[in-house]
Formats: C-alpha cells, structure tokens, sequence
C-alpha cells in the first residue's frame, strides 16, 4: 500500500480525527493514495471518511484488509466442503440423513454426506449452496431446511 506523503509521521489518532474537517476533494485524493482508484460516484462522505479511516488503520496496526481476508475466505471454503459449527450440546446431523422442504409446491430432499449433502443426484458444500439454488435468493441453509427449530445442529464428520 503507498504511503501518503506528510500525514504519515501524524499519529493515527490525529490523521483519524482531521478526517472530519477534510473537505470532498481531499477525501478523494486520500481514497486515491489509499486504494490505488477512484472512489465509487454516489459515495457519501461520511462513508468515505469511515473507509480512509478503516485503511488508515489497517495501514497502522497492521489488521489485515478486506481484500486479503476475502482471499484468506475462499481459500477456506476451497478446502472445507461444509462449515460445521463446534458440536458441544448439539445435536447432530449423520451422514445418510436426509431432509426434505417442501417449496413453492414442490418438495426438495437432502441426503446429509460425510462431506457436503446430495441434491438431486449433485454433490454440494452445504445446505446453504442447495437452499440457494431451490429458491434463487441466499438463505441460511440449515434455517432454510428448518434445523434452526431444534438446538443448534451441527454436521457430523465435517472437516
């Protein structure tokens, strides 16, 4: 990330605080310097003032920023087929079980795997993956499925 040119010997509560005082144009300069582009159009400059800040931050403290974390998400999600919540005082959810929502009409059946759960002869990551594609939108797949109604569930064997 470029280093802004006098305000970086300025202590981060300093540089936090001038933000309030800066006028549109520098608020664009700072975006520029601190994200390598233009900021979006229809920005506010309350929500500008909050990003500078937040990168300002992370420029100090050394937090890692949004970009890298998605990256660090996905590579995640890569590797682990299903996300399972800690099992204490949880019921579980075996391998074979199968669920079944009835939709818009239609019933929909899960079968729960080791890793993932089957849909219609196709393999998904989650139940959050098959609730998405059944109705379009994002859901909470164990929600979606009507888990949520019972105490926490969690999926055996997951990794």
């Amino acid at each position: 990330m470029q280093r802004l040119p006098s305000r970086d010997v300025e202590p981060l509560e300093q540089q936090l605080a001038s933000l309030t005082a800066l006028k549109r144009e520098r608020l664009a300069e700072l975006w520029r310097e601190l994200y390598s582009s233009d900021p979006p159009a229809k920005i506010s400059d309350l929500l500008m003032r909050q990003a500078i800040g937040y990168r300002l931050q992370v420029k100090h403290l050394g937090a890692l920023d949004f970009s890298t974390r998605r990256a660090l998400e996905r590579s995640l999600d890569a590797r682990s087929p299903i996300r399972a919540t800690p099992t204490s005082n949880r019921k579980s959810i075996r391998p074979g079980a199968v669920l079944i929502r009835q939709w818009r009409g239609a019933n929909h059946q899960v079968t729960v795997l080791d890793h993932g759960v089957l849909y219609r002869e196709k393999r998904y990551r989650s139940l959050s993956e098959v609730a998405r594609e059944i109705t379009g939108t994002r859901w909470s797949g164990p929600r979606f499925f009507g888990l949520n109604s019972i105490p926490k569930v969690a999926f055996d064997g997951a990794k």
